[in-house]
């Protein structure tokens, strides 16, 4: 099975949006979408089958209020379970940071997850070497606390090899990110 990795844009924005409804509790208004593909196009990134099908996204940010540290944050990240356990939310999450660092100089990227998410916890501490920096209470809007987590991107900086991103299951758009068009 053959996964292409690639810049989403707004034309994906309804199969992103799909997707995150099939997978995840916390859903977004079609805006929100659209704020982050206008705002930065070459942060968020699909993972889409050899039919083109969307089977997976990273939706990430800049933080804005930070030019003396720069970094970023990421909103959503979703795979369908029909394609998980294949290391796309790995790629999409290395991708996505790699971006971060060429495009903007980002020291680091945070995130938020629900305490109960024991498989996105284990992804992100295990594979990812993300570490909590702070617990949340009722973080979401049903009342669950959400750690607060960070990953340096100081490896990023120093330019990883392109062996992280790419495999022989895995094709990655050649285009440097912030060649990004929508």
């Amino acid at each position: 099975m053959a996964i292409n990795i690639r810049c989403a844009n707004t034309k994906d924005l309804l199969n992103i949006q799909h997707c995150n409804l099939q997978c995840l509790p916390e859903n977004y208004q079609m805006k929100y979408y659209l704020y982050h593909a206008l705002s930065w196009p070459q942060l968020s990134y699909v993972a889409e089958d050899e039919k083109h099908r969307i089977v997976g996204y990273v939706l990430a940010k800049m933080e804005e209020d930070c030019e003396d540290n720069p970094h970023g944050h990421i909103t959503s990240l979703a795979v369908k379970r029909s394609h998980r356990r294949l290391g796309i939310a790995q790629k999409l999450m290395n991708q996505a940071s790699r971006a971060m660092v060429e495009c903007f100089g980002a020291k680091y990227v945070s995130l938020h997850v629900r305490r109960s998410n024991r498989a996105a916890l284990n992804l992100y501490t295990s594979s990812l070497h993300f570490e909590v920096s702070e617990v949340e209470p009722k973080y979401y809007a049903d009342g669950e606390d959400a750690y607060a987590m960070k990953r340096d991107l100081t490896n990023f900086q120093q330019g990883c090899s392109a062996n992280e991103i790419n495999d022989v299951n895995f094709q990655l758009s050649n285009r440097k990110c912030c060649e990004h068009s929508t």
